[in-house]
C-alpha cells in the first residue's frame, strides 16, 4: 500500500478554558487540552482501575476558533478531528524538547460539542450532539412552528397547470 494516513479522533473534556493567541498576521491559534479516560475492573482485586490520557490540540480553522473561543470551556465534552503534528523547540537552557499535538488546520479538522451548551440547538440527528447553529435553522429542524409565508399580490391564480 503506498500512502499513508495521519488522522486522530478524540472525545474527551477539556482541563482547562481555552486560550487564544494571535499570529503575526492577526489570525487566531486556540490552544486547549483535552482529557481521554478509559475505566475496568482490576481482575486480581477486583478494584476499579482509570487511566487519564491528556492531548494538546490546537486549532489554526478561523471558524473553529470562534466556536471554541465563545462555546468551550473547563470540563467541555468535544470530539476533535485533526492531525497528529510534532514540533520541536527549545527551552530556556537550551535543551531540545518535543510536542506532539493534535493540529486542526486552517483547512481540514472537526471540532463538535458533545455536551448541552446554553446558545445551541440540540442535533437530533447525532445522539445529542450539539452543533452551533442559527436559531431559525434550529426551530426548523426541531418542527417548531414558523410564520406563515407572506401572500404575493403579483401571482396569478388562474395558471392552468
Amino acid at each position: 500500500m503506498s500512502g499513508s494516513l495521519n488522522q486522530v479522533q478524540l472525545i474527551g473534556h477539556l482541563g482547562q478554558d481555552p486560550e487564544t493567541r494571535r499570529t503575526q498576521g492577526g489570525d487566531p491559534v486556540v490552544s486547549f487540552r483535552i482529557a481521554t479516560s478509559e475505566s475496568w475492573k482490576d481482575k486480581a482485586t477486583g478494584d476499579r482501575k482509570e487511566q487519564t490520557e491528556w492531548h494538546s490540540v490546537v486549532i489554526f480553522n478561523e471558524a473553529l476558533c470562534r466556536v471554541a473561543e465563545q462555546y468551550l470551556k473547563k470540563g467541555s465534552k468535544v470530539f476533535v478531528q485533526g492531525k497528529l503534528q510534532t514540533r520541536k523547540w527549545q527551552n530556556q537552557a537550551g535543551v531540545d524538547r518535543y510536542s506532539t499535538e493534535v493540529v486542526l488546520a486552517r483547512f481540514g479538522g472537526d471540532l463538535k460539542l458533545l455536551d448541552k451548551a446554553e446558545r445551541a440547538a440540540p442535533d437530533p440527528d447525532n445522539y445529542g450532539q450539539t452543533r452551533i447553529r442559527e436559531p431559525s435553522y434550529a426551530d426548523a429542524r426541531s418542527g417548531a412552528a414558523r410564520p406563515a409565508p407572506a401572500a404575493r399580490p403579483d401571482l396569478d391564480d388562474d395558471i392552468p397547470f
